[in-house]
């Protein structure tokens, strides 16, 4: 936006100081003459031996002293104000060049202003925080973006040599080139249908009611178990009612999720899944547990970022596109919840989710999500 140059900060602090001082300075003078001044006789009065002068001749010689005073006092006022408001709005412009070093792209940059709390300190520590949080989502959304597009561009290059193929050799089995074709481009589908729905999460835009969470991981288990027979997984259902106020659909694909990927990464044979809710103080609590390989800390860690798929990331079945723990993770904090990924003992890991425990005011809130 394009402003009239007006008059700086700090100039018109200067000028208040000396206004200030100016407006002081007369009222004192008003004072002297209005309780001293009054007193004394308006004519002087002579006699043989003494002088008393009158309120004439005291003012006249009052007047230019007086004047000199408040010259002194503008000069004053106008120097030093100029000096003290400098001083005060120093700190103001550090974070003035860190904001144009921001609004310029460097998200690195901070303020790191020192000192004793005050309302400039408090205003440079929330904006490196504000910085903070800023570069670390940018961060996220370009390495999420790099991700996605290797992960599409995977699915295109197959289609391509798919096609290039079957053009260069016109014998070629076309009912093999066509199974492994529509096999990519489900995946691509799959994928871009991930993509959709994380960032329709993250956006926070779905319509809330009552949701039971032990029905939704019965609904689950029912949709997942014939991937688990074919996989020898067991999947154990159990707890008591928990009801949180959210979006049945988003639930759902939470609970699927979470299933789905505690089948896909367990045991070659004779693996479980234990599926628990239950009601806590404040939250409905849904805990999946599967067993498995051994994982690591700096494993566990990385878990929930896009298009990380455990151990490997190699191709199968039912490998998934990679998004299965990021959506999960993206539902929860949309619906104003918690995640917490823990590795079990004997292998395998366990996700404990808890989202907000319905209650009567929460049924009567209007729709809505918290992104």
């Amino acid at each position: 936006m394009t402003r009239q140059r007006g008059l700086s900060v700090r100039l018109k602090l200067a000028l208040s100081y000396a206004g200030f001082l100016m407006i002081a300075g007369a009222l004192l003078l008003a004072v002297v003459y209005a309780f001293l001044l009054r007193y004394v006789p308006a004519e002087a009065m002579a006699s043989e031996w003494t002088f008393f002068p009158g309120r004439t001749d005291l003012v006249r010689a009052f007047v230019p002293a007086a004047a000199w005073a408040l010259l002194f006092l503008l000069v004053f006022a106008l120097v030093g104000g100029w000096f003290l408001a400098g001083r005060m709005l120093a700190p103001l412009t550090r974070i003035t060049s860190a904001t144009r070093a921001a609004a310029a792209g460097s998200l690195s940059h901070r303020i790191r202003l020192y000192g004793k709390s005050d309302e400039f300190t408090e205003l440079a520590d929330s904006f490196d925080a504000m910085l903070a949080q800023l570069e670390a989502h940018v961060a996220q959304q370009q390495r999420f973006a790099a991700n996605a597009s290797h992960e599409l561009r995977t699915p295109l290059a197959i289609s391509q040599t798919l096609l290039d193929v079957a053009r260069k050799d016109p014998d070629h089995d076309h009912d093999e080139v066509l199974g492994r074709l529509h096999s990519v481009n489900a995946r691509a589908i799959e994928l871009t249908e991930a993509l959709l729905v994380l960032s329709r999460t993250e956006h926070g835009t779905f319509a809330t009611e009552r949701v039971d969470l032990s029905l939704v991981a019965e609904e689950a288990a029912e949709t997942l178990l014939p991937l688990a027979e074919k996989r020898g997984v067991a999947i154990e259902t159990a707890g008591e009612a928990a009801t949180t106020i959210g979006s049945p659909a988003l639930i759902s694909l939470l609970t699927t999720n979470l299933l789905h990927n505690a089948i896909v990464h367990n045991l070659a044979q004779g693996g479980s899944v234990t599926l628990t809710t239950s009601p806590a103080t404040d939250a409905a609590v849904l805990v999946v547990e599967n067993t498995g390989s051994p994982i690591g800390d700096d494993l566990l860690a990385t878990l929930t970022e896009p298009f990380q798929r455990g151990e490997q990331r190699a191709r199968s079945d039912h490998a998934g596109v990679g998004l299965g723990l990021a959506i999960v993770k993206s539902v929860v904090k949309a619906h104003g919840g918690s995640m917490r990924l823990a590795a079990r003992d004997g292998g395998g890991l366990r996700v404990a989710v808890r989202l907000p425990l319905a209650t009567d005011a929460a049924a009567g809130a209007p729709a809505g999500g918290n992104a």
